[in-house]
């Protein structure tokens, strides 16, 4: 009897520590996954110092914000391609920023350009060309997009303003220093350059 009820004993601590080692197996799971998702959760989120007090700024991915990337790609290009001013230095530096956002048919512009002597004669005449950029449609499901802009180009004694429309697509490159957006234009070409309006100046 006694034997009988020293067994039942240790049956029952054996239940109890098998119990307790389960329940240990289960907190400790649960533990290293609540530990998990904590840590991926702090990853996804980045504080700036605005002095001393730390600010929250939220990550997003590339495709939360293709769109706004898209539009920026494609208006710095712009930018860099169409503004001009007379010092061949600094063509050349603009250019060079452009080409790291386009492919072979931006070089393949620019060279027509140049052999047409476009970039000479605006160091011979002193011109002064700006870009202002109206709107820019990018179908983001078929990479396609439109831009669409005025130029105004400032001579000596006038200045003309030019309606440009171009349109493109873009394709996904890695981020580099000279390509932020990690976007390349391809197959670029322009639909319209035509002028607009003219005025002279009034030279005293």
């Amino acid at each position: 009897m006694v034997i009988k009820n020293l067994e039942n004993k240790i049956k029952l601590v054996g239940i109890i520590c098998s119990l307790f080692l389960l329940g240990c197996i289960i907190i400790s799971i649960a533990s290293i996954w609540t530990a998990r998702g904590m840590v991926t959760d702090a990853q996804q989120k980045i504080y700036v110092l605005d002095g001393n007090v730390p600010i929250l700024v939220e990550r997003s991915t590339m495709q939360e914000t293709l769109d706004v990337e898209a539009k920026s790609h494609i208006e710095m290009f712009h930018h860099y391609f169409f503004t001009l001013a007379p010092d061949d230095k600094y063509i050349k530096y603009t250019m060079e920023k452009a080409m790291y956002l386009v492919d072979e048919t931006g070089l393949a512009q620019y060279n027509t350009l140049k052999e047409k002597g476009f970039y000479s004669n605006i160091m011979g005449t002193s011109a002064v060309f700006s870009i202002y950029c109206d709107s820019i449609k990018v179908d983001m499901q078929n990479m396609d997009f439109t831009y669409y802009g005025r130029q105004r180009i400032e001579r000596r004694s006038s200045i003309l303003m030019r309606e440009l429309v171009t349109a493109g697509k873009l394709k996904r490159v890695p981020r580099t220093d000279n390509n932020p957006h990690g976007l390349l234009i391809v197959n670029w070409r322009t639909l319209l350059n035509k002028d607009i309006e003219q005025k002279n100046k009034i030279n005293f």
